[in-house]
């Protein structure tokens, strides 16, 4: 009798396919990031981009620049009652100073980058070879000069500069104090500016020296016999030529604009000179703080022209930066 229970008949069931990766992980187009059915992949259309901010962002930083340059140039060469007259940039080569101002600042600024990078070149390099733990501490007194003023800086050197009991005034101390006071030269400006470049060119160098791996270049280059000096000057410079020329770029501009230390120390550089005249020949000082602007943005083109213009021979090539510790 147990027999006699009905049993339901069982449904076939249908073969299930294997689950693997690519089942669950569907494959995704690589442009649209969509499963990739086969049907033509459409291109969404793109925003129009905002141009209309970039021209006027533009054009309210070329009115910012453009407009006191325009009213100083209309100054200069528009007389009331006379019109139109270029006296005041005919007058310039025969005014009393500018020669001589215009060349001791273009000398200052040759001398402070020459020191500077004479300065800054070879600490930062040993640092990066020998010992890289000192780069926060050359970083903090490179730094130093930005957070002390300029008036406290020149009164350090005024105070350095008048020191000299009687009994010395025969040593080579002495000496040495007049000697870096001379007008035609001063020294002395050389070395307050090089002081106050040294933020710039120290930013400017680290930035190259990271993007370079100095330790393989000088063991490569020491391996096959080179002295330090060519290591330096035919291996490492070579790489370093975009940052050399950052760091003239910002010392040339430092020095042609700086007033207070040379004004406080008695000296008269082109910066000086303009703010002299200013008083007796408005027109005159306007016309000369113009034509400073342009000889001063042909320098700092000529500059970066030199930096980024690649070298037909000499240069070493460049490698690959190696992942800082």
């Amino acid at each position: 009798m147990a027999a006699m229970t009905p049993t339901t008949p069982t449904t076939p069931t249908t073969p299930t396919t294997p689950t693997t990766p690519a089942t669950r992980y569907p494959r995704l187009r690589e442009d649209t990031r969509e499963p990739d059915t086969g049907a033509p992949v459409r291109t969404p259309a793109r925003r129009p981009r905002p141009r209309i901010w970039r021209g006027a962002v533009l054009a309210l930083a070329g009115a910012y620049f453009l407009i006191p340059l325009i009213a100083s140039f209309v100054f200069t060469v528009h007389v009331p009652g006379r019109g139109i007259t270029f006296e005041a940039y005919t007058e310039l080569l025969s005014a009393d100073g500018f020669t001589e101002s215009l060349l001791l600042s273009l000398g200052l600024a040759a001398a402070t980058i020459a020191l500077s990078l004479l300065l800054a070149v070879p600490a930062l390099v040993a640092v990066r070879i020998g010992s890289p733990r000192l780069r926060p501490v050359v970083e903090v007194m490179c730094m130093l000069p930005l957070v002390v003023p300029p008036i406290a800086l020149v009164t350090g050197i005024t105070t350095v500069l008048r020191w000299g009991p009687d009994h010395l005034s025969r040593t080579p101390l002495y000496q040495t104090f007049i000697a870096v006071q001379h007008e035609k030269f001063p020294v002395v400006l050389v070395l307050a500016y090089t002081v106050l470049a040294l933020p710039f060119v120290h930013r400017s160098l680290d930035a190259g020296l990271r993007a370079i791996d100095v330790p393989t270049l000088v063991e490569a280059a020491r391996s096959c016999g080179a002295s330090w000096p060519y290591v330096v000057l035919r291996v490492l410079l070579p790489n370093l030529r975009a940052s050399l020329a950052g760091a003239a770029f910002l010392t040339l501009a430092l020095v042609l604009g700086e007033f207070t230390i040379a004004s406080l120390l008695g000296f008269q550089p082109f910066a000086v000179w303009i703010v002299s005249i200013s008083g007796a020949q408005a027109r005159m000082s306007v016309a000369v703080s113009i034509l400073s602007l342009l000889i001063t943005w042909l320098l700092l083109i000529a500059l970066s022209r030199a930096g980024t213009t690649p070298s037909t021979a000499g240069a070493a090539p460049a490698t690959t930066s190696r992942k800082e510790p």
